[in-house]
C-alpha cells in the first residue's frame, strides 16, 4: 500500500517528467534528468518505475483514468445514456486532447526507433480500454430501445468520430492549441446531437 509520502513523491517525479518532455523532449529525458528534476534518487525511479518507458506508460495509464471510471460508473450504475455522453464526452475531448496527452503521444513518436513500447500502450490505455466501455453504454441503450434500428458497435465508432476527427493529429503537430472549455463544451454536444439525429428518427 502507498503512503502518503510514496504518492507525494510519485506524483513530483511524474510532474518531472513531464516538465523535462516539455523542456528537451523525450529522447533527451533520462531516468537521471528526472530524478535530478525532482529530487528524487536514480534508484528510487529504477525501483518504482524499472525503465523510462515503464515510466511514462505509467503516466499513460494514469492520464486515461478518469475516463474510464466514469465510464465504468456509468456502466454499473445503468445511468441514463444521454446523461453519460453528456458527462463523459468532454472528458474524452479533454483527455485526447490535452498537454500532458500530446506530449506522451508525441514521446511515442520517438519512442518507435527505441523500443516501440509506448505507442503500443496509448493504443490499450486509450482507444483499446474506452472503445469497449463506450460500447457498453451504448449496447445498453439499444437494450433499453432508447435507440431504433442501432447496431452499438456503429453507434460508438460514429460517436468517437464525430466528437474527436482529427483534432488528436493536429495537436500533436502543432496547428492547434489546447482546446477552450467552450469548445469542448459545443464540440460534445454537437457529436451528441448527431448522435440522437441519426438514431432515434
Amino acid at each position: 500500500m502507498k503512503t502518503n509520502k510514496q504518492e507525494q513523491r510519485r506524483a513530483e517525479i511524474e510532474s518531472a517528467a513531464y516538465t523535462l518532455l516539455a523542456e528537451v523532449g523525450y529522447k533527451k529525458t533520462s531516468m537521471l534528468a528526472i530524478a535530478k528534476k525532482a529530487s528524487a534518487s536514480n534508484e528510487t525511479l529504477y525501483k518504482w518505475y524499472g525503465n523510462k518507458q515503464n515510466l511514462f506508460a505509467s503516466l499513460v495509464k494514469k492520464n486515461a483514468e478518469t475516463v474510464e471510471r466514469q465510464l465504468q460508473k456509468s456502466i454499473d450504475n445503468q445511468s441514463d445514456t444521454i446523461e453519460t455522453l453528456t458527462i463523459i464526452g468532454p472528458l474524452i475531448l479533454e483527455l485526447i486532447s490535452s498537454e500532458k496527452a500530446i506530449l506522451l503521444n508525441r514521446a511515442a513518436v520517438f519512442d518507435v526507433n527505441e523500443t516501440n513500447t509506448l505507442g503500443s500502450t496509448i493504443a490499450e490505455q486509450g482507444r483499446m480500454k474506452v472503445t469497449p466501455l463506450l460500447l457498453a453504454v451504448f449496447q445498453q441503450a439499444v437494450d433499453n430501445k432508447l435507440f431504433k434500428n442501432a447496431d452499438a458497435i456503429e453507434m460508438t465508432q460514429v460517436y468517437l468520430n464525430l466528437l474527436i476527427g482529427d483534432i488528436q493529429i493536429q495537436r500533436v503537430i502543432g496547428v492547434l492549441e489546447v482546446l477552450p472549455t467552450d469548445i469542448i463544451e459545443l464540440r460534445s454536444k454537437l457529436a451528441l446531437k448527431c448522435i440522437k439525429q441519426l438514431y432515434t428518427s
